[in-house]
């Protein structure tokens, strides 16, 4: 945002005969449009500077959504375990990120399948990016990584979250989002130069870069481990192990879809940036907006149809069900949130609810575990949101909200044919054939090196105890025997411990 050149030369002219230094008078005033216009663009880069930190903030708060989800999802004798996996999966990702995650993402100029600048945050800033992008981009690359440690739950080795963490955010992750967030990026939409099909993918917050990639990680990371002991009985029949707390999985959900909030909008990463449309009240703050409601749309969309889906195919009104096809609905809008209409994000939503009950079906017959369904929610749906962008991104959107090159390509459904469905296509083939070159070695190794998966042994008797020196819910403090009511553990059959 910018105001008129002011010119000395042409506003002399009109000060008129009777000003006694028409040029210095000229002169002033210009200075003072100057300043003003300085002020201007100060507070321009101030407030969406304050608008990414922010945004960082909501994103960073969803690692706490994660916690909460992944330890109402686990049994209770693992909840110690699966929460320091998340807090490490953010200090190992802070580190691995600044040190090579970022400048492998976005360290131009480069070529385009990997940055090669800004290593260590080295320049940094300098006029495309400050502190406060890398902050939102990191936060980005831990989510990523939260979303595989669910896949392997409840059966993993400590050592290897720090490996695969640390590798997923400091190199896999980062390449990929090289590729299509990057302007120097292969299949970016915001590169200058060779767009992919003339139009690039569009991804606008990460349903392919983020949620395929995590969700794809942990379903070779599952693949490779196999199912936990007593999941599938000696016939395949599936057994559920229930998690132990609903109550944690409804907080965690809360929080996450508090978190898009961050993540979605945010990824405009700018707010004050007026659009060419003849309407002083319509800009980039008014497509922040928008896509809050698609957003909010597509979530509560998908969270009613799984509720009443599961409801005809088991008999129950399951909360955990409603949370997961809530957050289904979320991943598979992060890539279309942006350029689609709200009516548009409600058929995301149903679709999405779909998708992830058919693929949970389809683990049930494959006997494959995922005690959080992330590699059936993040990469099935979040596939789902790919595609479903490629289909339905609206013409007046798309060119406002990647603007330089007018008319290319949208969505299928919209009338703007199939170059950006066959862009996304693309995109959907490379991440599955990217994370699985990458992340299935690295797991595969981890298992040959017996560095995966812990001993039957541990895993029966429960990670928090073998592993981690106690349980996480203490069933008797210090001072039980001291006089007063006493608290004891209720038994499975009934019984109650008969106390000292």
């Amino acid at each position: 945002m910018s105001l008129p050149t002011c010119s000395p030369d042409q506003l002399a002219q009109f000060l008129g005969p009777n000003t006694t230094n028409a040029a210095a008078a000229a002169n002033f005033i210009c200075n003072q449009f100057a300043a003003v216009n300085t002020a201007f663009s100060d507070t321009t880069f101030a407030v969406d500077n304050t608008y990414l930190l922010f945004s960082a903030y909501l994103v960073f708060s969803m690692q706490l959504g994660f916690a909460m989800l992944c330890a109402g999802s686990v049994r209770a004798k693992n909840t110690m375990n699966i929460m320091l996996t998340n807090v490490l999966d953010a200090a190992a990702g802070g580190l691995f990120y600044y040190l090579f995650g970022f400048a492998f993402a976005f360290g131009a100029p480069s070529n385009g399948f990997i940055g090669r600048h800004f290593f260590g945050l080295k320049d940094v800033p300098d006029a495309n990016f400050d502190y406060s992008y890398f902050l939102y981009q990191w936060a980005f690359a831990i989510a990523a990584a939260g979303i595989t440690s669910g896949s392997i739950a409840e059966r993993t080795q400590f050592v290897a979250y720090l490996i695969y963490s640390s590798f997923l955010t400091g190199f896999v992750y980062p390449v990929v989002s090289h590729w299509f967030w990057s302007a120097d990026g292969w299949a970016s939409a915001t590169n200058s130069g060779n767009l992919l099909f003339g139009t690039g993918v569009i991804d606008f917050a990460g349903s392919g870069v983020v949620h395929m990639v995590g969700g794809i990680a942990g379903l070779w990371g599952a693949l490779i481990e196999g199912p936990r002991i007593g999941r599938f009985d000696h016939t395949g029949r599936a057994i559920a192990l229930r998690g132990h707390s609903a109550s944690l999985v409804v907080l965690g959900t809360f929080m996450l879809w508090f978190g898009w909030y961050g993540f979605n909008p945010g990824s405009f990463t700018k707010i004050l940036h007026p659009y060419d449309t003849g309407s002083s009240y319509y800009g980039q703050w008014s497509a922040v907006g928008r896509t809050a409601v698609t957003t909010t749309l597509a979530g509560c969309t998908a969270a009613l149809t799984t509720l009443f889906g599961k409801r005809i195919l088991s008999g129950h009104w399951n909360v955990i069900d409603v949370c997961n096809g809530l957050l289904g609905g979320f991943a598979a809008i992060t890539a279309g949130c942006s350029v689609v209409e709200p009516w548009a994000a409600i058929v995301c939503g149903f679709v999405a609810a779909l998708v992830l009950i058919g693929c949970n079906k389809l683990a049930e017959k494959a006997r494959y575990d995922d005690p959080l369904e992330a590699a059936q929610l993040h990469g099935g749906c979040g596939a789902w949101g790919v595609l479903f962008t490629g289909l339905f991104a609206k013409k007046e959107y798309v060119d406002q909200v990647y603007p330089g090159k007018p008319g290319r390509p949208h969505g299928l459904f919209m009338g703007g044919g199939g170059k950006l469905l066959g862009a996304h296509v693309i995109q959907i083939l490379v991440i599955i054939g990217w994370v699985s070159a990458t992340m299935g070695p690295l797991f595969f190794v981890l298992n040959k090196m017996k560095l995966l998966r812990i001993s039957a042994d541990d895993e029966l008797a429960g990670m928090d105890l073998t592993r981690h020196g106690g349980f996480a819910y203490a069933y008797e403090d210090d001072d039980s025997h001291r006089p007063g009511v006493q608290l004891r553990k209720i038994e499975p059959n009934g019984s109650t411990p008969a106390t000292d």
